[in-house]
């Protein structure tokens, strides 16, 4: 039986080290008050993370966790996950960490669908470096390392996940607590790949980034909540929606069209096209989508690669002396 659990069940003895403000203390805070929903004993959880600021997260989890190395946690967590199906594995990275030295590894864990969330922090900035671009940081921004403009086109981590067929892909905030929450757990309940991007602030090397999204006053004007099943509708007095003109997405006023021709939102939709065509729609244009893109079944990674092992042995007891003195083989002797 999982015992009862609260928030301060995970949390650690650490001192919380990140910049005073800075958006990780409200991701880390809603981790935290989730896990106790999750139906996990604390000793079934781990957290993995790479290099940068969002990666010293585990340190401050009462739970099992790995710092390891740049890029590298999607395949460690995989190896921890094929061996233990039972963990609840957690991947956490920022978007250096994860789409520059680690997007190959971040590539391949969301194809082969492991049964893991993966947290990635987007500040559209290197923090932990002082303030360099990242992958995602928008074309012609100014940094120390790009000072009279970034000529680099940006990563979009949610058309990324989507290309390479994350089973469950999705968007959320860390000023709004709730909607972060929400996300969590439904990261947590879906079997396979679950990757959350979360528009993190990053308050010394490039405060306000997201504030148009996440400021009360234009919030509601600049983004729009994906719901499986219902129209595609915002605005400040919900007096706004997205149709779609041919393959084009175009804002429309309610008082001028019928709620019936606006686009349905259908996380559950097999092939991954609408859920492309909503990470396209980007602000000021459009208001920038937050929620479930895609969830999506499909068989887990490690679910396989036990069915085969098993598989194997039954139709054959293996015999290790055989398989070691197969071919060709070679006697070393010290020579007199």
């Amino acid at each position: 039986m999982t015992p009862t659990y609260t928030r301060k069940d995970f949390t650690s003895d650490q001192d919380v080290r990140w910049c005073p403000g800075c958006g990780d203390y409200s991701i880390l805070a809603q981790i935290q008050r989730v896990l106790p929903d999750i139906g996990k004993p604390r000793h079934e959880i781990a957290f993995v993370s790479g290099i940068g600021c969002s990666s010293r997260l585990p340190y401050y989890m009462n739970t099992y966790g790995f710092h390891t190395i740049h890029g590298r946690a999607p395949a460690i967590a995989t190896g921890l996950k094929s061996v233990n199906p039972n963990l609840s594995v957690w991947v956490v990275t920022g978007d250096g960490d994860g789409l520059s030295i680690g997007g190959n590894h971040l590539l391949h864990v969301m194809r082969r669908n492991v049964d893991l969330n993966i947290i990635l922090f987007n500040n559209q900035i290197y923090g932990l470096t002082k303030g360099q671009y990242s992958p995602t940081s928008e074309f012609g921004k100014q940094t120390k390392s790009s000072p009279v403009g970034n000529i680099d086109h940006p990563i979009r981590p949610i058309g990324v996940a989507l290309a390479a067929e994350a089973s469950f892909v999705a968007r959320t905030m860390d000023r709004d607590t709730k909607h972060l929450q929400q996300t969590l757990l439904a990261a947590a309940a879906h079997k396979g790949t679950s990757f959350v991007e979360v528009y993190q602030n990053c308050n010394i090397f490039n405060d306000g980034a997201f504030f148009p999204l996440t400021e009360k006053a234009t919030k509601a004007d600049n983004t729009v909540v994906l719901e499986h099943g219902k129209p595609l509708i915002f605005g400040k007095e919900r007096e706004k929606g997205i149709r779609l003109n041919g393959l084009t997405p175009e804002v429309v006023k309610l008082s001028e069209v019928d709620e019936s021709e606006l686009l349905v939102h259908d996380a559950e939709r097999a092939d991954p096209v609408l859920a492309m065509l909503l990470d396209r729609m980007t602000h000021p244009q459009f208001p920038v989508p937050l929620g479930v893109f895609r969830r999506v079944e499909r068989p887990c990674y490690e679910q396989l690669m036990q069915g085969q092992v098993d598989r194997e042995r039954k139709r054959k007891t293996p015999d290790l002396a055989q398989v070691f003195r197969r071919g060709n083989t070679w006697e070393v002797t010290k020579r007199s």
